[in-house]
């Protein structure tokens, strides 16, 4: 560490301040504190490490509240998936179902809850679609 070159005034006060005892250390911090509204802790210990990427992916993952549904494929049964992606929207009508059914992958739900969301899979899955949620 490089060493500090303090005018005459400070040096003498570091002397005086390497002086005292741990009492008055403790009430010349406090009456610092209080006068200059700083804090006695030094600034390294004060900062906190950050947190690892992947302690941060896991806290993301598990604060996802939005979900975006994707219909990824329409398996065999094609015409249940149909009926159950116009379940889903019941404002599309049968060609379109049929359309989005045909083109996957395709969005179904953007932006929805977890409930609703999983229903949605459950229903695709169940008609023996293939569904992902992101």
């Amino acid at each position: 560490m490089a060493e500090i070159k303090l005018s005459e005034k400070l040096e003498k006060l570091a002397k005086e301040i390497e002086s005292l005892t741990l009492i008055e250390m403790a009430d010349l911090s406090k009456y610092l504190e209080k006068k200059f509204g700083v804090s006695a802790i030094p600034v390294a210990a004060a900062s906190q490490p950050a947190a690892s990427p992947t302690s941060q992916d896991a806290q993301k993952k598990e604060e996802k509240t939005t979900f975006t549904v994707i219909l990824s494929g329409a398996g065999e049964n094609k015409l249940g998936v149909i009926k159950a992606v116009r379940e889903i929207l019941p404002n599309l009508g049968l060609m379109e179902a049929k359309k989005l059914v045909e083109s996957t992958p395709k969005e179904l739900l953007k932006n929805v809850k977890k409930e609703p969301a999983e229903e949605a899979k459950k229903k695709i899955e169940a008609a023996g679609g293939k569904v992902e949620l992101k």
